[in-house]
């Protein structure tokens, strides 16, 4: 399945089957190299809260799981970002950017790769996001970001949907090296990004952006009942 250039699709972050966050996003590419999204300012969005507004790191995690949660509209308030998914990796790479639309530097979010759907007028991409990350530069200087959220959710097997530490780990450092080497897309590719400027920003969610969450191969549907 891919998606055809200018096609806005949602890209979910989901946990045991529930809706972290929506965010829509206008396919620029999708070839062999893989998914490229712009989310641009001020999209219409919605993310996950408490009942009483509050979000994941306002809480302790068993805090977090334990509460009554709903999704909240809300807009994308920073500068618009390009997102990068390879296919069949356990990344994402986003390209942050200024106010003024020059590119500053990456952000590898590590998350279960990326599954794709589509119901005809609305589509769109789901994955599971590992909490850990690397930020780099536009030199490429690079730091581990969320370490600690890792590791308190790591200490609740129980609560948590990351299954093999080691594996987020492996794929940091996999993904740390390529940066280094300067390899694609760490190369310069997409820096010089424009967007369309007669693209319209969405200011609503589609119909269906809530529908359940797609199971991964071989995953159970105890698993996203969680």
């Amino acid at each position: 399945m891919r998606f055809e250039p200018g096609r806005l699709i949602l890209h979910r972050d989901t946990h045991h089957g529930r809706i972290a966050f929506v965010h829509p996003g206008r396919v620029i590419s999708d070839d062999d190299r893989g998914l490229l999204l712009w989310v641009a300012r001020g999209s219409v969005i919605a993310v996950e809260t408490t009942l009483d507004g509050r979000f994941p790191r306002d809480l302790a995690f068993p805090d977090w799981m334990a509460a009554e949660r709903a999704p909240r509209i809300a807009q994308w308030r920073g500068p618009g970002v390009l997102r990068f998914f390879p296919p069949g990796e356990n990344h994402s790479v986003w390209f942050f950017r200024d106010d003024e639309g020059a590119f500053t530097g990456y952000y590898v979010n590590l998350e279960e790769s990326a599954v794709r759907w589509d119901d005809g007028d609305v589509a769109g991409i789901d994955v599971i996001d590992q909490d850990l990350d690397v930020v780099a530069t536009r030199d490429r200087v690079w730091r581990w970001k969320d370490e600690d959220d890792f590791a308190e959710r790591l200490a609740h097997p129980d609560l948590y949907w990351v299954p093999d530490e080691a594996a987020v780990w492996a794929e940091g450092r996999r993904v740390i090296a390529r940066l280094e080497a300067g390899e694609f897309p760490f190369d310069g590719t997409w820096t010089d990004f424009r967007p369309d400027s007669t693209w319209p920003t969405p200011t609503e969610l589609p119909p269906g952006w809530d529908r359940p969450v797609v199971a991964r191969l071989g995953e159970s549907p105890a698993r996203l009942a969680e």
